[in-house]
């Protein structure tokens, strides 16, 4: 057994070498599929399929892959990769490259097996579909699943009809009748129904099954007839249903270790006319048993209890049963080595007792005991008896009855009844019967010496004669042809020997032996005398045909004479072809079973039947080419009208011109060696091979003498062709010498002129490149001068934008000290009318002792308008103060802006900026030290004069204690307003003046200071003169002013000349 492994290959070779299955498992290979990983698993195979040809089948594993296997042509290949198990398959008979596959998901898809790609995907069930029928025209197809089976239209693939079932009643299995319009749906209460395709409409219903032998139904089966139906289920018992009788009629009981059945097939035979009689039954041991239905007998059986079978598939001829084994693995079996034991001939019964050497015989040696018995086949189980005979020869009887007695224990006698009732051999038998009637004698050591001798000549180019598709069948009917040859020599010559022996050859094309020894069995019986009129037609055989016409049917033999038809027409071709053009195979072996049964004679009158029997339409006819073709090809005739008018001829045929008085009787062929046949003209044939061989030799010696002086003839033109080619080559060696001197001197002059023109040119480019050059440094110098005259103009408008710039920041520098000093002014008239105010004040306060009270009322009043003013003024200044501190923050924006642009242009005037700095940092330190001492200065003279106050308002308070209590209250408002008013401006000066202005800062909580003091003195009434720091205060302002004036003078100065230098220095 051969053992394939697909791995992850998409196509190779199925074996390896010739398989050769054996008749135990007649396996002729197992295939298994396995992974290449790194831990190999086995892929399972789960359906397979077979097409309407028998010889392609597709399988397809739980992972959706779908292999396809050619068998004769020993290939296998992916076909397609569905990503998902397929639940069942089934080939589309109308288009045989397509096929129809149940998926995982509860759709069907059809695939071509040719292009690999999707036809259509169909989809409606909505439970795993199990099954696929498709109909005999491959029009339709009907899925089953267990809830509903769906019946689709393969032309359109659209859903035509769907059956809806109740829950409680599932489906067992939808399906079409082979070679019918009839759909049989089958249920789990074991109703069976039969519908119409087209109309859907019921047929009829299979009663129930007797109650005694009553099964659940689960698996069914049907011939290839439509005519038996097998149902099964979980028992051993076996129904069969008469479809036509619509009643049971057998009960098949399995052996005792089948419980269940698994599945059901009928073994299709090519001679049984789709009347299956052997029925494959799977039960759940795994092991296939194949039984006959009619005998109930076991014929074989295939898989194990190790190697059991899970689902199999016989294919449409019944050659091969594709199986799915428990295993995942896929084995197919030769049916042929399965029954090579049953289909082989019993052995025979009668035994030829040969008497011994030098004795006489007598009486009492005609009593013998014969002891014979039949070889137990495979399939039966009674073990054969002994039979003995005491067998009494009878002389007069044993002379009779030696002719019936055939070799193999058959009687002719017997088989003639059989052949008259039935009309034909059994189908199964016939080859056997045969066997027996001719009495071939299975000659093999002859036969094998003649096919040792190979293709003879008259036949090495039969092909083209002949062309027959089959290259088997051809070599077959050369090697029988062959053999004939060298059996006799006439056979060489004669050229309607093809046309005898095909049939036979057709028929036993397996069996070459057999084959040989029926064709030489019907030439030297049913051939007797054909052969003297050689190489013409037998015209004594086609004599005895026409007399026997001329007897039986005048009218149509003189219809014929009329005609210019001769027997020759009407006769020979029927019988040099033994009727293989007129008939179909069928017809032609029902003939021949009568032919051979009987005797010679009954082949000539054969011929004499047909023509009475076609007389019809053989008087219509009126050309010589109309008769021609009705004995070339098949006509509308019953071969069993034909047989009997043959029989009748044999009856009713006078004696006199009856062909079996001119012929002898059936003579088989000898054993051991084949006999001499020299039934023809030997002379003539000796002849002609004379002759033949004569001009076969005068024609070999032509040939050698035309072949040698072919060969002299080809040897002196090949040494003209040589000289001439030397001649030849020599002319053309001079000319291309000459040539080639004429072309290298041209080339040469050429050379020279395009040396000459590449020198111009390289001159020419020489001056271009040199005014492009000169060019180019003109354009350069031109483009380097406008870049510096851009340079300056820019450098020019850069200094003239910064002289503005700095013309502007003096003047508003000055506009500023201008604004600053009106500012001083407008404050030092503020301070002069507030000290004004206050002197008439205590004045009038010191005057108007009486009017006290009017005097406290008015200073109350005064004093918080002027804290009012205060605020206001405070708020000013607050403002005044932001707006310049955001215009000098603007003008040190651009004054940076400007210090960057002139570092990153004049990189040496970096130290000289430095210094100025420097100088102007250590100035403003300076001022600022100076400001902070005067700072210091007044706020010491303020907490002195702060001293003094509160001391004086002690006095005071000590002087009037009347209206101390009115004074305090009204006093603490004002002092509490007054914080407020203070802290408040205390902290917006502390935001907007900069860090860097502690001086200006200081200078500017002077006036500040002094309206504090002015209103504490206001209130506390102080003796201090105002006189006294008036003149104070107007020296400190004059000598703070001139410092501001002085240090603004000097940065004024040095800007200048910073601005004055870069525009000294560009010009």
């Amino acid at each position: 057994m051969q053992s394939t492994d697909l791995g992850n290959k998409e196509s190779g070779k199925i074996w390896h070498r010739k398989p050769s299955p054996a008749a135990r498992d007649g396996i002729i290979v197992n295939i298994i599929h396995t992974t290449s990983d790194y831990l190999p698993k086995v892929l399972r195979f789960l359906n397979v399929a077979f097409d309407s040809s028998g010889d392609c089948l597709i399988a397809g594993d739980h992972q959706g892959n779908i292999y396809g296997f050619d068998l004769p042509g020993n290939r296998f290949n992916l076909v397609q990769r569905t990503a998902q198990a397929c639940t069942a398959l089934a080939f589309n008979l109308h288009r045989k490259s397509e096929f129809l596959v149940a998926l995982a998901d509860y759709s069907i898809k059809c695939f071509d097996t040719v292009t690999k790609e999707l036809v259509s995907w169909m989809r409606g069930h909505e439970s795993s579909v199990f099954s696929i029928s498709v109909h005999a025209s491959g029009k339709y197809a009907i899925t089953t699943s267990s809830d509903t089976a769906q019946l689709w239209d393969l032309d359109t693939f659209q859903r035509k009809r769907k059956l809806n079932i109740l829950q409680s009643v599932g489906i067992q299995k939808v399906f079409f009748l082979p070679l019918s319009n009839t759909i049989l749906s089958c249920f789990k209460d074991n109703s069976i129904f039969a519908w119409e395709c087209d109309t859907l409409f019921c047929k009829y219903q299979l009663p129930a099954p007797p109650e005694s032998s009553s099964i659940l139904y689960k698996v069914f089966a049907v011939t290839r007839d439509g005519r038996v139906l097998a149902a099964g289920g979980k028992s051993n018992h076996l129904h069969l249903w008469c479809l036509e009788a619509k009643q049971l009629f057998r009960i098949i009981q399995m052996p005792t270790k089948v419980r269940a059945i698994r599945h059901l097939e009928f073994l299709p035979d090519s001679f049984d006319a789709g009347s299956n009689q052997a029925l494959g039954v799977l039960s759940q041991d795994g092991i296939m048993r194949f039984i006959n239905i009619q005998t109930c007998k076991l014929l074989f059986e295939i898989g194990s209890l190790d190697e059991g079978i899970s689902s199999s598939v016989i294919s449409p001829h019944g050659r091969y049963i594709a199986c799915v084994m428990e295993n995942g693995s896929l084995n197919i079996y030769s049916v042929q080595a399965l029954t090579q034991e049953i289909n082989k001939p019993p052995p025979p019964l009668v035994k030829v007792i040969e008497d011994l050497p030098k004795r006489k015989l007598t009486s009492g040696d005609f009593k013998m005991k014969v002891t014979s018995g039949r070889v137990q086949r495979p399939a039966k189980s009674k073990e054969n008896k002994i039979q003995t005979r005491i067998l009494k020869q009878d002389l007069t009887g044993h002379l009779e009855n030696k002719e019936n007695e055939l070799s193999d224990g058959l009687n002719k006698k017997r088989l003639q009844i059989l052949l008259k009732g039935y009309g034909e051999y059994p189908t199964k038998y016939r080859m056997f019967i045969w066997r027996s009637l001719l009495q071939l004698p299975e000659n093999h050591t002859a036969f094998s010496s003649l096919i040792d001798k190979g293709v003879h000549v008259a036949f090495l180019n039969l092909q083209r004669k002949y062309p027959i598709k089959s290259r088997k069948l051809l070599r077959v009917l050369q090697r029988t042809l062959s053999a004939l040859a060298h059996w006799s020599a006439i056979f060489s010559d004669t050229p309607y020997l093809p046309l005898l022996a095909f049939p036979f050859v057709k028929l036993f094309q397996n069996n070459q032996l057999i084959c040989f020894e029926v064709v030489a069995t019907l030439i030297t019986n049913w051939c007797q005398h054909w052969f003297e009129y050689f190489p013409n037609p037998p015209i004594n055989i086609l004599s005895m045909i026409e007399n026997v016409l001329a007897f039986h049917d005048k009218e149509l033999l003189q219809h014929f004479i009329d005609h210019d038809v001769t027997s020759q027409l009407y006769a020979w071709p029927l019988l040099e072809t033994v009727f293989s053009e007129v008939l179909t195979r069928e017809e032609w072996l029902k003939l021949f079973d009568n032919v051979f049964s009987n005797h010679p004679s009954f082949l000539l009158m054969t011929v004499v039947a047909y023509n009475i029997c076609s007389r019809a339409p053989l008087l219509n006819c009126d050309r010589k080419d109309d008769f021609e073709y009705f004995f070339h090809h098949r006509n509308n005739l019953d071969i069993s009208v034909v047989i009997r008018e043959v029989y009748h001829l044999m009856d009713t045929t006078p004696a006199d011109i009856h062909p079996e008085s001119m012929l002898s009787g059936f003579v088989a062929l000898t054993k051991g060696q084949y006999p001499v046949f020299n039934q023809y003209p030997k002379f003539i044939v000796d002849y002609q091979t004379q002759e033949r061989e004569r001009i076969r030799n005068d024609e070999l010696d032509y040939l050698r003498e035309r072949q040698s002086v072919k060969n002299m003839q080809a040897e002196v033109d090949q040494q003209r062709a040589e000289d001439e080619a030397w001649c030849q080559k020599q002319e053309l060696l001079h000319k291309a010498e000459e040539t080639r001197r004429e072309m290298l001197l041209q080339e040469e002059e050429k050379m020279i002129q395009q040396r000459q023109r590449l020198a111009a040119v390289k001159r020419e480019l020489k001056m271009q490149e040199m005014q492009l050059q000169d060019a180019a440094r003109r354009r350069l110098l031109k483009l380097q001068q406008d870049q510096q005259e851009m340079e300056l103009r820019r450098l020019d408008d850069e200094i003239e934008r910064k002289v503005n710039m700095r013309d502007r920041e003096i003047a508003t520098t000055a506009k500023d000290l201008e604004m600053r000093h009106l500012e001083l002014e407008s404050q030092k008239r503020l301070y002069e009318k507030n000290l004004t105010r206050n002197q008439e004040t205590v004045a009038k306060e010191m005057r108007e002792d009486i009017d006290a009270y009017t005097r406290k009322v008015d200073l109350e009043e005064r004093s918080f308008h002027r804290l009012i003013e205060a605020d206001q003024t405070q708020n000013q200044k607050a403002q005044k103060l932001i707006e310049e501190n955001l215009a000098k923050a603007e003008q040190a924006c651009l004054n940076t802006d400007w210090q960057i642009q002139a570092l990153q242009k004049q990189r040496w005037d970096d130290q000289q900026r430095n210094e100025s700095y420097r100088e102007m940092a250590k100035l403003l330190r300076e001022s600022r030290r100076k400001e902070i001492e005067v700072l210091n200065a007044m706020m010491q003279n303020e907490a002195k004069k702060w001293k003094e106050a509160e001391e004086k308002d002690f006095q005071l308070k000590s002087e009037k204690k009347a209206s101390a209590l009115s004074d305090a209250s009204r006093k603490w408002f004002l002092e509490k307003e007054i914080d407020d008013a203070l802290e408040h401006a205390e902290h917006i000066h502390s935001k907007v003046v900069p860090r860097c202005q502690n001086e200006r800062v200081a200078s500017s909580r002077l006036p500040r200071a002094s309206l504090l003091n002015d209103i504490s003195e206001m209130d506390s009434s102080t003796r201090i003169s105002l006189n006294q720091r008036k003149i104070q205060w107007d020296t400190m302002e004059r000598d703070l002013l001139e410092r501001v004036r002085n240090l603004r003078q000097r940065l004024t100065a040095q800007a200048r000349s910073r601005c004055q230098t870069p525009h000294l220095l560009a010009t």
